[in-house]
């Protein structure tokens, strides 16, 4: 966005020097929103937005506005306060560094959180409780990040903490990711946090940097897109399904330049699981973030987390975010209609997730994706439904949760892992893996002949040890499926945790719903 990252951060600095003061609760800034310079949905451009109009609202419109610092003009970006920085070990090293080359100090750290997750192996702890870093160079960001958090203030749940866990995992479940917030975060799949009604997206490092420093991001803002939702969704399909369907018809950069809003009877229905798994992917349409509307369902699951407001606080702030929606008579720039009341399970079948198909059609006929093919070894007008698989990899920012896991041992439970087959089982979190602990999930997966591991983002993107082989073909519950994203040139196709677990028993790419012992089980 910004090329120097030193000018972001001068030109901010003195603007947030009195950070502290500036705007100490979400809640207050939207119930204030009235107030904020207000922007027509039509155009996103900054020249347009006119003190006093008072257009309908889109959600995103309302999140916009009531955390507008400064209003952007011409080629010069607006200013937004972040209530929420969400930092790992990966993307904060350099940040840190910026800033303190600079002599700046991180101004909120009370609003800045910090786990471990990319780089720390999933594999079984030592006798001293620590985990075994084979990667000389992730040790060295896991320190830096130790040490960079005490320096600084910054609440850090590392290695050691209960609390520790893929970031877009333990936002949600400790309660520091509510409606209303903007969130940000070194991370693609930031919008995760869009789940429940925050503005939430992924930022560079340098970006990193300059939240650090100022508690504020330089942004244009973006264009609208609402995508409504609607029908039942069939048995053994899930929210993984239907975002890699809605991928496979928008395509990877269908959605450029727009904050997708996620509506529809669907939607509603769903779990705050199932929602941050389909915000979650928001990105990989190309989009900025992606939100939902916060209903009781969101209200429900923030209540008695952690960090979340308690007592009137929290009914106060309930009403407040019964706000968050948007106007009746809003318009978005684009806006697009599904049905999944026949929607099948997904399945990728080349090196992007908009490369995706339901499990029983073949790879179409396109010019365009023969490179891919190539490199899958898939051809078009063939099934990849029966290709053997190598490795089966549950787990994620996408996968990782509660739920995903119990349905994926719904599936395997008395079954065994195909001969040949690896099956990886990686909770998001310390408190994910002991409630699945609590009910006897680990064991229903090692009895199975899957592997139960610690909690991290593992084999999503190849780190510590958690890689495939070249040409080994992983099914994957993760959200990239890139030339190598696994390890270097391995294949990924990507599916639900429920059809991953399908594909590790049969030893290839299965439909849950024909597998003979699967049939009459319950979703």
């Amino acid at each position: 966005m910004i090329s120097d990252s030193r000018n972001m951060i001068s030109s901010s600095t003195n603007m947030t020097t009195g950070s502290n003061d500036m705007i100490s609760s979400s809640s207050n800034m939207i119930s204030n929103s009235n107030n904020v310079v207000s922007s027509s949905n039509k155009d996103s451009a900054e020249s347009t937005e006119k003190p006093g109009d008072h257009s309908p609202l889109t959600l995103y419109d309302k999140l916009w506005q009531s955390h507008l610092v400064r209003l952007g003009s011409g080629m010069m970006p607006s200013v937004l306060y972040i209530d929420l920085h969400l930092i790992h070990e990966v993307t904060s090293p350099q940040a840190f560094a910026q800033i303190k080359g600079r002599g700046l100090k991180v101004a909120r750290p009370d609003r800045t959180f910090a786990t471990m997750d990319h780089s720390i192996p999933t594999t079984g702890r030592l006798a001293d409780g620590t985990l075994p870093v084979i990667d000389s160079s992730a040790a060295m960001q896991l320190d830096q990040l130790a040490r960079n958090c005490k320096e600084n203030g910054i609440q850090l749940f590392d290695i050691t903490s209960t609390k520790q866990g893929i970031v877009h995992v333990i936002g949600p479940e400790l309660g520091l990711t509510q409606p209303g917030m903007t969130i940000v975060c070194g991370d693609s799949h930031s919008s995760t946090h869009g789940a429940f009604g925050s503005l939430a997206f992924g930022i560079g490092t340098s970006e990193v940097a300059h939240v650090l420093a100022t508690q504020c991001l330089l942004q244009k803002k973006s264009k609208s897109m609402r995508i409504n939702i609607d029908g039942i969704i069939p048995k053994f399909v899930s929210a993984k399904d239907v975002i890699l369907y809605v991928i496979s018809k928008l395509g990877v950069g269908g959605a450029t330049g727009h904050v997708i809003e996620y509506a529809g009877s669907t939607v509603r229905a769903m779990s705050m699981d199932e929602r941050m798994t389909l915000c979650n992917m928001s990105i990989e349409a190309g989009a900025r973030a992606g939100i939902i509307a916060p209903d009781d369902t969101t209200f429900q699951y923030i209540a008695g987390r952690e960090f979340a407001p308690t007592g009137q606080e929290f009914d106060r702030s309930v009403e407040i975010w019964r706000r968050l929606v948007s106007d009746s008579d809003a318009v978005f720039d684009i806006e697009i209609d599904v049905d999944v009341s026949n929607l099948t399970p997904m399945v990728t079948y080349g090196t992007n997730p908009g490369m995706g198909m339901q499990i029983e059609e073949a790879i179409p006929y396109d010019a365009g994706i023969s490179q891919a093919l190539e490199y899958m070894k898939f051809q078009s007008g063939d099934k990849i439904l029966g290709a053997k698989i190598d490795i089966a990899f549950l787990g994620s920012c996408t996968n990782s949760r509660l739920s995903d896991l119990q349905a994926a041992a719904e599936v395997i439970q008395g079954q065994k892992v195909a001969a040949g087959v690896k099956f990886i089982v990686v909770p998001g979190s310390k408190r994910v893996k002991s409630e699945a602990e609590a009910l006897g999930l680990d064991k229903i997966f090692i009895e199975a002949g899957a592997e139960w591991r610690e909690p991290g983002c593992s084999m999503c993107l190849a780190m510590n040890g958690d890689t495939a082989n070249r040409g080994q073909l992983v099914i994957s519950t993760s959200n990239r499926n890139f030339e190598g994203r696994q390890g270097a040139g391995s294949r990924t196709v990507l599916a639900s945790p429920i059809t991953v677990a399908a594909s590790a028993i049969a030893g290839s790419i299965a439909d849950a719903r024909y597998i003979p012992e699967l049939m009459g089980a319950s979703r």
